[in-house]
């Protein structure tokens, strides 16, 4: 087969698939808006299942619920026959994902949604179908062209799209933010992309501070013991006036002689360079690249003179952050 008839192929795979999304968004009902407010409702878990693709579906849409702060959770189809009913409470809402809505080991599920009463969603693209019968809510997929005609694609495609609007959908209504995010995503990339100034920041003692009125001679010490490459300059009212830092110590000692005897507010640089503690780490990077600068002063609610903490870019390389 030449080359060129693959490219063709890819084109009409994804041609066939975003056919059947558009169909489905076309589709989409009050039927949607009661699932996500009966999710929004549940008070303990989101149960989902499928058997084989749809069961793989049905996986991936309970990690996206859990990621954006709905407790969601995949059973085996077919472990679910061998005792695993058990993990199913009558609080939870339970959604099976079927293509067909026939698939034997689902029925045995149906039944106990039904003894038990636990609220039972549908995702089915058969309108004469187990599943669409027996669903509390019926979210029905519209029938669309699998590629190659027998693999389940344009159909699984559809699946996952719904599941994402109702983990977005319900996400959004729970107003849940970056802050939300970070808590249950800390490691990997998106963890470290969404760590803020404060999750990284030096602060206490580890801040290098000294006063405007010291000498260089004793301010010197302190540089020495933070090991940080900067001074942090305060008033009587402990208000950051200032910054040192290496470069500017060289420059003062190149053109003047008494850098020990003179007094810190004659070296420093005046407003040094600050950052609210709840900016992204990534932002405060890219401030520094811009300002071609190292070291950050962090401040809380608009009140940039009372320094709260200290970022270094090391800082910021150590924990991952670009």
């Amino acid at each position: 087969m030449k080359k060129k008839k693959f490219i063709r192929i890819a084109r009409e795979v994804i041609d066939l698939e975003i056919k059947a999304l558009v169909k489905l968004r076309n589709s989409v009902n009050e039927s949607f808006n009661l699932t996500v407010q009966q999710i929004l409702k549940c008070q303990s878990k989101v149960i989902l299942c499928g058997v084989g693709k749809s069961g793989l579906i049905a996986n991936k849409i309970a990690s996206t619920l859990s990621s954006v702060g709905t407790p969601a959770f995949y059973l085996s189809a077919n472990d679910s026959s061998h005792g695993d009913l058990g993990s199913i409470s009558k609080k939870d809402i339970l959604i099976l994902i079927s293509n067909s809505g026939e698939t034997n080991e689902l029925k045995n599920i149906i039944q106990f949604a039904k003894r038990n009463k636990i609220l039972l969603i549908g995702i089915v693209s058969q309108k004469n179908s187990v599943l669409y019968r027996s669903a509390d809510i019926k979210l029905l997929i519209p029938k669309a062209v699998e590629a190659g005609g027998i693999v389940p694609t344009s159909s699984t495609t559809s699946q996952l799209a719904l599941g994402d609007a109702l983990a977005i959908a319900t996400m959004k209504q729970k107003k849940f933010n970056k802050k939300d995010f970070k808590k249950i995503h800390p490691a990997g990339s998106l963890g470290a992309q969404l760590k803020t100034v404060e999750d990284i920041m030096l602060k206490h003692k580890s801040i290098p501070f000294v006063s405007e009125n010291l000498r260089m001679k004793d301010a010197l010490k302190i540089l020495s013991s933070k090991k940080l490459g900067f001074l942090l300059v305060r008033d009587k009212k402990k208000f950051t006036r200032g910054i040192i830092t290496d470069g500017e110590l060289r420059r003062f000692s190149q053109k003047n002689q008494n850098l020990h005897n003179s007094f810190v507010k004659e070296i420093m640089t005046k407003n040094p360079i600050g950052i609210d503690k709840n900016e992204l780490a990534a932002k405060a990077l890219s401030v520094m690249n811009n300002k071609k600068i190292t070291s950050l002063c962090v401040y809380e609610k608009r009140n940039k003179l009372k320094t709260i903490g200290v970022l270094h870019i090391h800082n910021i390389l150590q924990s991952n952050i670009s």
